[in-house]
């Protein structure tokens, strides 16, 4: 089975993007590309988190809901929020409501404080797991760095960061190239990470 599709523009991508346009775009300009943003690496694994049991294309849909709803990711300030903040979060029809999930990203919001106390940045510790040379597995749903840095994280008190939620996370952000050989887009997040300048 090929890992590829082709849209009307003739241009091969990966297939997973294949559902609507929204996820082309999101694919064609966000996956892959390297980040260092703090705020967008926190709401990556905070979206990913979200996500766990349902399709990315459940929470893409309502991704500008969950940046209303949470402070735009700020973790400063969601690390303020009490429990009033769960109970509304928990009457918000424009995102996910789960307890458990609304939950973890206020706990994990406090813990990325501790985080960026200890390394400077979130963007310095996440990077610290970028997998280099064997360990960068193709088209897999974990792998060896993320696998360590779930544990890394669960031993600081993180939750819903998983070794799946992690790697789909690392996926996303640019700590390997995982679009399918062939794709239009590869090239063009290879270049970018070329240039990228690693924090930390």
């Amino acid at each position: 089975m090929s890992a590829l599709f082709t849209p009307a523009d003739g241009k091969p991508r990966c297939l997973w993007c294949a559902a609507s346009p929204d996820y082309i775009a999101y694919h064609d300009h966000e996956w892959g590309y390297p980040v260092d943003d703090d705020r967008r690496l926190f709401e990556k694994l905070s979206l990913e988190g979200f996500q766990s049991g349902l399709s990315w294309r459940t929470i893409l849909t309502k991704r500008e809901n969950f940046r209303a709803a949470f402070a735009g990711f700020d973790f400063d300030q969601i690390a303020t929020f009490g429990d009033a903040d769960v109970e509304r979060l928990l009457q918000d029809a424009g995102i996910v409501r789960h307890r458990g999930k609304i939950e973890a990203v206020i706990n994990n919001a406090r813990r990325a404080q501790e985080l960026v106390g200890e390394a400077g940045s979130l963007a310095a510790y996440v990077w610290h797991f970028e997998p280099q040379g064997d360990d960068v597995p193709y088209l897999a749903s974990t792998s060896s760095a993320s696998v360590a840095m779930s544990k890394d994280l669960k031993k600081r008190g993180w939750t819903f960061v998983g070794p799946t939620t992690v790697h789909a996370f690392m996926q996303a952000m640019g700590l390997i190239n995982d679009h399918a050989k062939g794709c239009v887009t590869r090239a063009k997040v290879e270049q970018v990470r070329v240039g990228f300048r690693r924090p930390g």
